[in-house]
Parts: structure tokens; sequence; C-alpha cells
């Protein structure tokens, strides 16, 4: 009996070492902390009642310690579910948020430009009478800049709603933007390159409002006759050809 609690007596104080290890690490009360001086005591004195009743006691809390830490783990994993969930919530309202502001403002840019759209045939009646304006008189003058400030005025409003001219004479033509009405030779412009613009178009941001009329030029065109016969006279006077047919060397000779 002696020696079998002489054996067990190292078994006994690494069981407490530990608990001890636990009950520093963790800041036990003060009633753990006494009952693991009596376990002490009662090893030293070999009190086989007082050790197994302590045993006990310090078993409970080592199973309640245990207990937690499984409660502790499973509560860092849900903890670790849950914010991958609020994450997935939080990425979610954020994609909700810009796309419903995408739609806001396309609402608001569509309805913008049906308004504007409305109003081109306005400015197509000043772009008209802009044309006719004759100013003769004084007091056709104080019409006509009476009239040329409610055109600019106009213009800055549209400008201000985001509208723009697109961009018409000396740039190559583009079927997104321009509608050919008639194609011209041009010495002056290579083919494809718009000439004269009869109708503004306008955009309002990436939107086209509606195209510009325009006229597009077909390149240089056929030499005529009247260019050949003037090349061919140009080249018999270079070449020094005398009217009998013959050159200036045959003559010398």
């Amino acid at each position: 009996m002696v020696l079998w609690r002489w054996k067990m007596l190292p078994v006994r104080w690494k069981m407490l070492q530990s608990v001890m290890s636990v009950a520093d690490a963790e800041d036990t009360s003060s009633v753990v902390m006494a009952s693991l001086r009596s376990y002490k005591e009662a090893l030293a004195s070999n009190d086989e009642s007082v050790i197994a009743e302590i045993e006990a006691f310090l078993k409970s809390i080592e199973d309640e310690k245990i207990d937690i830490e499984r409660k502790v783990a499973s509560l860092t994993e849900e903890l670790s579910t849950e914010k991958e969930r609020v994450l997935r919530i939080s990425a979610d309202f954020d994609n909700f948020r810009k796309r419903t502001e995408r739609e806001r403002l396309s609402l608001v840019t569509n309805a913008q430009g049906e308004v504007v759209e409305n109003l081109l045939s306005v400015l197509d009646n000043f772009e008209r009478a802009k044309t006719q304006i004759k100013t003769a008189t004084e007091g056709e003058e104080k019409i006509n800049n009476s009239y040329q400030n409610i055109y600019k005025q106009f213009m800055e409003i549209l400008g201000s709603l985001g509208v723009v001219p697109v961009e018409t004479t000396g740039k190559p033509f583009d079927p997104m933007l321009h509608e050919a009405i008639m194609r011209e030779d041009s010495a002056e412009f290579e083919e494809g390159i718009v000439l004269e613009e009869y109708r503004k178009g306008f955009k309002l941001g990436d939107r086209l409002l509606r195209p510009s009329m325009v006229k597009v030029s077909a390149g240089p065109g056929p030499v005529k006759p009247e260019q050949v016969e003037e090349s061919q006279e140009e080249a018999e006077a270079t070449s020094g050809t005398s009217e009998d047919g013959s050159t200036e060397e045959e003559e010398t000779a």
C-alpha cells in the first residue's frame, strides 16, 4: 500500500503542476488556490481521504476547463462562419448599391435625353432663323442681338446638361455619329472625310441623341479630259519639242 502511494506520488505532482499552471494562466479564484495548497499538504502528510476529495474537485475543474475549451472552439468556428456570412452580405449590399446607383443615373440620363431630343427641333428652328435674319436697320440689329443672346443661352443650358455637338467638318466619317446624305469629289480632302454639315448632331455623355447630317468626300475623282490635255502640253514643253516635231538637238546638227 505504501509502495503504491509512492508510485502514484509523481503522477499526482504532475497533475498538481498542470492544474496550477492552468490556475495561474486563468487567474483562478482564491478557493481553487486554497484547494491546491491543501492538496500539497495532503500529499505531504499522505492523507488519502483529503487527497481523493481534492483530486475529485480538481478533476471537475479540469473537466470544466475542457468543456469551456470545446465551447470556445465551437464559438470560434461559429464566429468565423458568421464573419464570412457578414462579409458576403456586405459585398452583396455594396453590389446592390452600385447597381442601384447605375440604374438611377441611367434613368436620369434617359429622362434628360428625352427632354433634350424634344428640344432639338427648337434648336433647328433657331439655326434656320439665324441664317435668314437680315440687319439692314438699327432696329433689326437690336432684334438680331436679342436673338443671338437667346440662342447663346439656349446652347449654354444644353451644355450644362452635358449635351455636346458631334464633331463633323474635317473629321473622318463615322457611321455611328454621322449620317451621310451626299458624296462629292474633293481635291482638298481624301475619301471618307466630312466636307460639310447640314444638320448638327448631339451627344449626351456616351449616348447619341441624333447623328449629324453631312456631306462626305469621295476623293479626287477621275481625271477630266481638260486635265489630260494640259498635262500633255506641259510634258511637251518640258521635253523641248519644236513645232515640226524635231528636237533642239536635231536642229543644231
